[in-house]
This record gives structure tokens, sequence and C-alpha cells, in this order.
């Protein structure tokens, strides 16, 4: 995630947007050695990991792409840092939320955007 205005911005809409569909907000950028998760979400019992990302263009297939192999490594291995403090591993999944420009009319959400 860019962490410049516009995508601290983007990662604030990508939670309120997710929270309207229901699911809890438990962290926003959380950041170990191994890399960042912008948002870490609960729906229902799943732990929900998820990318945000800001495409100024309106291919948002070129923004699920961009989640290439070494990025989905660096996301895993964060999230299982995160998942190492708790007794019992929670079901858990990859979502990216793709937007344009940080305007909340174009949003992208991408269930299960790869597995681990």
């Amino acid at each position: 995630s860019q962490m410049n205005k516009s995508g601290a911005q983007a990662e604030q809409m990508a939670a309120q947007y997710l929270q309207g569909q229901g699911l809890k907000l438990l962290q926003m950028n959380y950041t170990c050695r191994f890399g960042e998760i912008d948002l870490i979400m609960l729906d229902g019992e799943t732990h929900v990991f998820v990318e945000v990302r800001l495409r100024s263009n309106t291919a948002f297939g070129g923004a699920a792409a961009s989640i290439d192999t070494r990025k989905q490594t660096k996301l895993v291995r964060t999230a299982q840092h995160y998942l190492s403090r708790m007794q019992r591993l929670p079901p858990c999944r990859f979502d990216a939320i793709l937007m344009q420009s940080s305007d909340s009319r174009h949003i992208a959400w991408i269930r299960n955007a790869f597995s681990a």
C-alpha cells in the first residue's frame, strides 16, 4: 500500500466499505519484519487479510495482477506472524480491495484474491 495521503485515505475507505458489508475491523496497517498488511478484518469467524490497491486506470485486472507471488509470500508471512500470537488458528483468507483514485463508487472487493 502506498503510504502517502491517498494510500492512507484509500485504506480508510476500504475499511469503511468492508464494515458496511458486515465485517469488523481488527487492525489497520499491521507491520512486522516480514511486511505489512493494510487491513485485518473479521468476517464471522474468518480472519481476513486485506490488501488495498489504488489504481488510477480503469483496468481492475491490473490491480489484482499486481499482487505478484513475491508480494503474496510477504503477505502470508506477515499474516502468520499476526496469527502466531493466537491459541487456536482461525479460518483465514486473503482479500483484495481495488479502487480507482480513492473514489468510493469504484470499489472492487475480491475475496480469496489468492490462497496461501
